[in-house]
This record gives structure tokens, C-alpha cells and sequence, in this order.
């Protein structure tokens, strides 16, 4: 079924959900097309090398997303590109400045890295999967493009209808990577940990969280290192709305809701690089020209919204 006809997301009867439909379709083109460029300029390479080389050094290779990276760096920057402006255009349309793409990155990586070696991580968490979980944290906001102004920019307090459209950026951020995972044909691990972010990031570990209600070890690894990450940069943050609380308070939030919220190793695990976390958020902090951008784009939607 095509994205623009498909159900974008599951709502409560009587609730119309307002989303564009023609951007989550250009979303899923855009990471297709990425896909295909980097197959086609890694062949190119191959049949180079191939041609150049004697008969006695061919050999016979099956090219994949790894072969991809190997053959050509050049289109692993591409696909970074491509994830990172994909995911910008997401976060023009919030509150959010671009350099939470880039705190939550490197968030959900040094939590990855500390518990790598936890017996209930390290299958999930190797290096390999460490690094597509980097790239696909951008990701995980990417829904948003589908969700309606009134809504998304709305200043105040949401009402439950409200609330139950925002709900489902989850679901809309997911289906448009499915769509670009069908357009390619190919299951790539990168699409899995991508869907996982975009879909249950907002999961909580007592199963209050949405869109499908998960508990504890059915939510996605990556999903609930992502919601940590998220949390914690949702509330050192300065938005247009809010002023930034302190990285103690914030820390004090997460260790409080351990158990309730998060897990409780992927808990341990933040208190463990705290001072990390704080580094990060120190070191792609908002200035304020970001912020007055931002205030900028919010005014001048609403006006015209």
C-alpha cells in the first residue's frame, strides 16, 4: 500500500489526524534514493577495480550495506548527510534547535559504550551496532514532519485530543521508514535500529509510555537508551517556552523515575557517565542566535498558520 493512501497512524475513534502525507512520501523517497546512490557509485567502484585488476585477483563478492562503507567512505558521508538534513528538516517545525540532533547522538552513544559489555546488552550493543545506532538517532523525531502546526507549535498546555495527535509522530516517523526500506528492497540492519528509535522511543519500562504500551524488556534496546537521552536533553534544554534546569536536577528526575520511566541498567549506566552527559551538553550547547532563529520560525508559523 503507498504511504500518501495508507492509515498514517492509529487514532482513537472520531479523531482526525491532519498530517502531510506528500512530505512522509518525500522522506521515504529521499532515503531510497540515498540507498541507491551508494549501490550504484560502489558498483561503479568494483567494476573499476575489476577491470584494472589480473585474473588471478578477481573475486566474487556479494555487495551489501558493509561492502557499501568499505568500497566507498565516500557514500557512508553521503548517507550521514542525507540522515542529518532529513532529520534537521524535522526539527525546524519544533521547538527543538539542531543541536539536539547532535547532544542525543553522542548521548545514546556513551550510554551504548558503558553498557556494552552488561550481560544484557553486549549481544545488541557490539561496535557495528553501536555506530548504526549513532546514525539513526537524528531519526527519531522524524515523524513530526506529518503532524499539524496547531498541534505541533501549540505554546501551551495540549488538550487530550491534542495530545493524542502528538502521539503519533511515533508511528508516522516509523511507516515513512518502512516505506524507504520497501522502496529499496533490502533489510538493512540501519533500517531496523532506525524504526526501533522512531517507533518506541517514547515506550516507558512500566508500560505507561505510547504508541503500543511496551514494558520492560519488550521495548527495543536502542529505544530505551533513546528515551534517556531524550528526557535528559528535554530538560537541560532552553526552549522558547521554558528556561534550562540544572544537569543535578535533572539527573535527580532520572534517578527518581528509574524503574517507573527507564530501565534501571540503562539508569545505572546514566549515573555512571553523568559528568559525560554534561560534557556533551556543554559542548553543543544552544546560543542565543539559535534560540532567536527558532523564536524567528515559531512566530512566523503561527501568523501564518
Amino acid at each position: 500500500m503507498d504511504l500518501d493512501t495508507a492509515p498514517l497512524a492509529e487514532a482513537p475513534t472520531g479523531l482526525v489526524v491532519v498530517a502531510s502525507a506528500d512530505v512522509l512520501a518525500r522522506v521515504r523517497d529521499i532515503l531510497a534514493a540515498e540507498y541507491r546512490l551508494q549501490v550504484a557509485t560502489s558498483q561503479a567502484q568494483a567494476l573499476s577495480l575489476a577491470t584494472a585488476a589480473a585474473p588471478s585477483q578477481l573475486v566474487v563478492m556479494e555487495l551489501d550495506v558493509q561492502t557499501i562503507t568499505a568500497v566507498d567512505p565516500q557514500a557512508a558521508a553521503i548517507q550521514d548527510v542525507t540522515i542529518l538534513a532529513m532529520a534537521a528538516l524535522a526539527e525546524t517545525r519544533d521547538s527543538d534547535t539542531g543541536n539536539h540532533l547532535r547532544r542525543t547522538q553522542h548521548y545514546v552513544r556513551a550510554l551504548a559504550r558503558k553498557l556494552s559489555s552488561h550481560p544484557r546488552f553486549s549481544a545488541v550493543l557490539t561496535p557495528k551496532n553501536i555506530g548504526m545506532i549513532f546514525k539513526s538517532v537524528p531519526l527519531h523525531d522524524i515523524g513530526k514532519v506529518g503532524l499539524p502546526d496547531r498541534v505541533l507549535l501549540k505554546p501551551g498546555k495540549l488538550t487530550e485530543e491534542e495530545f493524542e495527535i502528538m502521539k503519533t509522530h511515533t508511528t508516522l516517523g516509523r511507516d515513512a521508514i518502512v516505506q524507504a526500506e520497501h522502496a529499496v528492497g533490502v533489510e538493512l540492519d540501519f533500517f531496523t535500529f532506525a524504526k526501533e528509535i522512531a517507533y518506541s522511543h517514547q515506550e516507558k519500562w512500566d508500560g505507561s509510555g505510547y504508541p503500543q504500551g511496551l514494558a520492560g524488556a519488550q521495548i527495543p534496546v536502542s529505544a530505551r537508551l533513546m528515551a534517556v537521552a531524550d528526557v535528559y536533553d528535554a530538560l537541560i534544554s532552553r526552549r522558547v517556552y521554558k528556561a534550562a534546569m540544572s544537569h543535578e536536577d535533572a539527573v535527580a528526575i532520572i534517578a527518581q523515575t528509574r524503574g517507573r520511566h527507564f530501565d534501571p541498567d540503562v539508569v545505572d549506566a546514566f549515573m555512571a557517565v553523568k559528568d559525560t552527559f554534561h560534557a556533551i551538553a556543554i559542548a553543543f550547547s544552544d546560543t542565543d542566535a539559535d534560540l532567536d532563529k527558532k523564536v524567528a520560525y515559531l512566530q512566523t508559523a503561527q501568523i501564518q498558520g
